[in-house]
């Protein structure tokens, strides 16, 4: 009897514990004004970038870093083809695989640097063509 009246109050303990901690947590942080910049300051963490979309904003940095891996596999790939195409001793499907392995890497190569520059031209676009001052959100 005990047992079953535990197990149908666990849940509503559980919901409402979880509620309380919810609401007290906004007022262990940061103050919220109530505005969206309050809003942004209070969800960013203590070590993490103000800017979102400046020269040292969190998108730019996330580009960057996804076009040197882009670039780096991009070469390790047209260099596998070319080892390919030295090794292919004449046979012709094997020609025409390596021939497609530098070819589909120059064309990834090409799709980055076109992504790099729409999204540059889209982040410049957001901060009002400044060359990247910076916008606080």
């Amino acid at each position: 009897m005990i047992k079953n009246f535990i197990r149908a109050l666990l849940p509503s303990i559980v919901v409402a514990s979880l509620s309380l901690t919810v609401m007290a947590a906004p007022l262990a942080g940061a103050v919220f004004d109530g505005s969206v910049q309050g809003g942004a300051d209070s969800a960013r963490g203590n070590d993490q970038s103000a800017d979102l979309f400046g020269s040292t904003g969190i998108f730019r940095t996330i580009t960057n870093v996804l076009l040197f891996i882009l670039g780096a596999i991009s070469v390790i790939m047209i260099i596998i083809g070319g080892l390919r195409y030295v090794v292919s001793g004449g046979n012709s499907t094997a020609v025409t695989a390596a021939k497609n392995t530098i070819l589909y890497a120059i064309v990834g190569v090409i799709v980055a640097l076109l992504a790099y520059a729409i999204v540059n031209f889209v982040l410049d676009s957001f901060t009002g063509g400044t060359g990247g001052s910076g916008t606080n959100v």
